[in-house]
């Protein structure tokens, strides 16, 4: 299994401090989120790799950190590829930088993709576990407690086995406070369907998208997150996720 983690965004709402360092390598307690997020997947069962997608304006900053992890770890193969994007006029979206992926690489065994901005307060190999033993696509959720925070995420509502009967992306008026995350996974069966889903013209950018035209075609599943979650997306929350986790 690859783990896939999405990484070439440009984090405008974090400017200035995204203008010369990707949203991923911004610290929180000490650390960049990247290594959060690693440190929290890393332990997945079958896990054969690491890609970590950028573009070309921080590949050069990602490969250094992924030199240096790879020099504390050698035994987990991390490789950043550079999608060509410069701006957020020509930049390919999460789901079009995930195809890019899995060509560039030919990509042929099952995927955990995660963006590269979620950070987690547990380890979370038992997502991977649970995966395994599903082979269906798997969307992580999270309950967010409010509706009113429901609305800046996307809306899941599960059945009794926790397979997805709807979903709907930044809701006016939500019914549930559990929402879908960015961490998924696509066994290597369906990667030919992310692919033409694309090439079909559908919306490449947000990964959540992917879900929406997936669940009425084929079952998908949900993994309840533990612990806590935080989605990096503007300055109080990066300052938030400091204040919380400099005491786990």
């Amino acid at each position: 299994m690859k783990l896939i983690i999405l990484a070439a965004g440009y984090a405008t709402r974090l400017h200035p401090l995204t203008l010369t360092q990707p949203k991923p390598l911004l610290e929180v307690a000490g650390k960049p989120i990247l290594a959060h997020v690693m440190q929290h997947l890393r332990q997945t069962p079958e896990l054969s790799s690491v890609t970590i997608i950028s573009n070309h304006r921080f590949f050069e900053h990602f490969s250094r950190w992924a030199a240096e992890q790879q020099q504390k770890d050698p035994h987990l193969p991390i490789e950043v590829i550079d999608d060509g994007s410069t701006n957020e006029t020509n930049r390919l979206g999460a789901i079009g930088d995930l195809v890019f992926a899995i060509e560039k690489q030919s990509i042929d065994e099952d995927v955990i993709v995660v963006a590269g901005d979620n950070l987690f307060s547990q380890d979370i190999a038992a997502f991977g576990t649970y995966c395994l033993s599903r082979q269906a696509p798997v969307l992580g959720v999270h309950d967010v407690g409010r509706l009113e925070h429901t609305r800046q995420y996307s809306e899941v509502h599960v059945n009794m086995e926790g397979q997805i009967t709807s979903f709907a992306e930044k809701p006016e008026d939500p019914t549930t406070t559990v929402i879908g995350i960015a961490l998924y996974y696509y066994p290597r069966t369906l990667l030919p369907q992310i692919i033409q889903y694309v090439r079909d013209g559908n919306n490449a950018d947000q990964p959540g998208r992917m879900i929406q035209w997936l669940y009425p075609r084929t079952p998908v599943y949900t993994w309840t997150l533990p612990g806590l979650w935080y989605d990096i997306g503007s300055k109080e929350t990066l300052e938030e996720a400091n204040r919380i986790f400099i005491h786990l």
